[in-house]
């Protein structure tokens, strides 16, 4: 395997960005890499109607969005990270896929853990593949881990 000094993992909190996160841990620890995980808070879109949200604070609910990114961050580097293995965080407000890929080429990582949700069908269509789209994009190779129990069908 190339050598790996640098890994970007990122995260959204659910199972499977954890197994990511798992996978990351292991490759670090054996190989001596950082790990740099970011949390990318996706903005809300902006109202087809005019006035519609003028009840709704989107800057104050982004503001609590990124503190709780960051939040969580932390406890998620003191729970899950062996202290032998350096880390750092990252926390942005933007399209994930572009942030991801953004901290990828800024930070020159020499790879990305990423996770997939499995997304099959119409979900996928609406929701589309912050993976996939991470996997088209990055500058450095790209490991995508499947979702737990996807793997098998």
């Amino acid at each position: 395997m190339f050598p790996l000094k640098k890994i970007l993992c990122p995260t959204d909190f659910s199972e499977p960005s954890l197994q990511a996160v798992d996978a990351a841990i292991e490759m670090a620890g054996s190989t001596g890499a950082e790990i740099l995980l970011i949390h990318v808070v996706s903005p809300l879109p902006a109202s087809p109607h005019p006035g519609a949200l003028h009840a709704f604070d989107t800057a104050a609910y982004l503001k609590e969005m990124l503190t709780y990114g960051r939040e969580s961050m932390q406890r998620l580097i003191k729970e899950k990270i062996p202290a032998k293995v350096p880390v750092r965080s990252l926390v942005f407000a933007g399209n994930p896929s572009d942030e991801i890929t953004r901290a990828a080429e800024d930070e020159r990582v020499d790879l990305v853990v990423i996770s997939t949700h499995g997304l099959t069908g119409w979900r996928r269509i609406v929701f589309g593949s912050v993976a996939e789209r991470v996997v088209r994009l990055a500058p450095c190779p790209v490991l995508a881990i499947p979702a737990p129990g996807k793997a098998e069908q």
